[in-house]
């Protein structure tokens, strides 16, 4: 009875967000053990254990940092790993575990639906099965759709054999999908050399951008925006995230533009038409989708903390995206309208939006602002690079963009370990972490007499 008592106990505390944080440790185990294998090097040397580490958590997290070239450094064997676990990583394990138990039958479990909950920022339970269907369904015909026009692209364009052209097509397709940044492009264009070869390829650019856009939205506001001729609604959540993703999208084009137009190391050698869609190529790719067509280290220092702002401010809640997520940033600034206007509540759409969802987006921020600077602190005294870089590099593996000034190819061991924690917390985020590590949360049984103090 005590045996089975003590069972009981431990899979009650065993909470939604102590799950995700389990689940993803595990994958992150696992990715490092199958990528130290000498079958995941591309010359059958076994790889570092702190380069697998850091590889496995950066695709887990769906990063995009990469201490080695993903095209060089990895065999086929490794390559494959890679992009699972991105994919993975992605769209949640918990989703993958779900489908599979959907496909042997298996009932879904209340439990498992507060977990599910939880890894996909659904605002209720109810649903939440049928989301995943959604995510699993809308992800492959994303993916397949991005594949088959890559694909086809290599194959005509950059005179890769058929089965070659349709690899590297579905590589990049699931990278980009999943806002993960990594390719393969090294074992064309030379070790870490990305997309920058195709700087002025209208497709590329397109097909890249639109693959981003669509993974970093978020799942919700995909299914409502296929349904919509259906229903005729959008709620409210992707209202939020539609808007404030073109305006933040419109407004980075046109400061990218703006700040970088006379650099020669960046805009300037190229033609007008170059110029814009190499701007708004970044300002897309920045929100975490960790691919660049331009050296990101070349840029003046205001394009750079611009970056940094981007990057902080991330994708849609419940997309393979990072940051503090854009619905967060969106209610900071609806709060702070709300202050001036002498308002007691924060509206958007015409919709009152509760209390404890604010303090939850104000508690959020700091946290996540707390993170880049605590693992900020901590690089500036292992890594001898200047605080811009160092700073960047944080809210890239925080807000898991993927993006880098150079620093990551030159991290001591040390700051492999900052960067691969900063991944991990950005990825699982702040206050799942928080709540996987504290106790089960119970509401004061009383109130406590009302107190004032002077704040500006």
């Amino acid at each position: 009875m005590i045996i089975l008592k003590s069972k009981k106990i431990s899979k009650n505390l065993l909470t939604p967000a102590k799950t995700l944080v389990i689940g993803f440790l595990f994958m992150i185990t696992l990715g490092t053990i199958l990528l130290s294998l000498p079958i995941a090097s591309a010359n059958g040397v076994r790889i570092p254990f702190l380069n697998a580490l850091f590889s496995a958590t950066s695709a887990t997290c769906v990063t995009g940092l990469a201490v080695i070239d993903t095209g060089t450094q990895f065999s086929l064997f490794g390559q494959i790993v890679m992009i699972v676990l991105v994919q993975v990583g992605g769209i949640g394990f918990m989703t993958m575990a779900t489908i599979i138990a959907l496909a042997l039958n298996k009932r879904i479990s209340l439990r498992e639906r507060l977990i599910l909950q939880e890894a996909l920022n659904h605002g209720t339970i109810n649903g939440v099965v049928r989301l995943v269907k959604k995510v699993i369904l809308y992800s492959l015909l994303v993916e397949l759709a991005g594949a088959l026009l890559l694909g086809l692209h290599f194959f005509f364009m950059q005179n890769l054999s058929l089965g070659r052209a349709l690899y590297f097509g579905i590589f990049h397709s699931i990278s980009l999908f999943n806002n993960a940044g990594f390719d393969l492009m090294g074992t064309v264009n030379g070790p870490f050399s990305g997309l920058a070869p195709f700087v002025a390829d209208p497709f590329i650019n397109m097909i890249t951008m639109v693959l981003v856009f669509l993974g970093g939205v978020g799942f919700i506001v995909l299914s409502d925006l296929i349904e919509f001729p259906n229903t005729r609604k959008i709620s409210l959540h992707s209202k939020v995230v539609l808007t404030a993703t073109t305006i933040l999208i419109v407004v980075g084009t046109v400061a990218i533009f703006a700040m970088e137009f006379n650099n020669p190391y960046t805009l300037k050698p190229l033609h007008a038409g170059g110029k814009f869609l190499a701007s708004m190529f970044q300002s897309v790719t920045t929100r975490s989708g960790g691919v660049s067509t331009l050296d990101i280290g070349a840029f003046h220092e205001s394009t750079q903390f611009l970056l940094i702002l981007l990057m902080f401010t991330g994708a849609a809640p419940g997309s393979t995206g990072g940051g503090i997520k854009i619905t967060t940033f969106v209610l900071l600034l609806g709060a702070v309208h709300a202050m001036i206007r002498g308002r007691n509540d924060v509206i958007l759409f015409r919709k009152r939006i509760a209390k404890d969802v604010v303090y939850k987006a104000i508690t959020l921020t700091l946290l996540s602002i707390l993170l880049v600077i605590v693992f900020s602190m901590l690089l500036s005294i292992t890594e001898h690079q200047d605080f811009l870089t160092i700073l960047f590099e944080s809210t890239s593996a925080f807000g898991t963009t993927g993006l880098s000034m150079g620093l990551t190819s030159q991290l001591t061991p040390l700051g492999k370990v900052w960067i691969i924690c900063l991944m991990f917390f950005g990825r699982i985020g702040p206050l799942t972490l928080i709540y996987a590590l504290t106790r089960l949360r119970k509401n004061e049984p009383f109130n406590y007499p009302e107190g004032r103090i002077i704040i500006g």
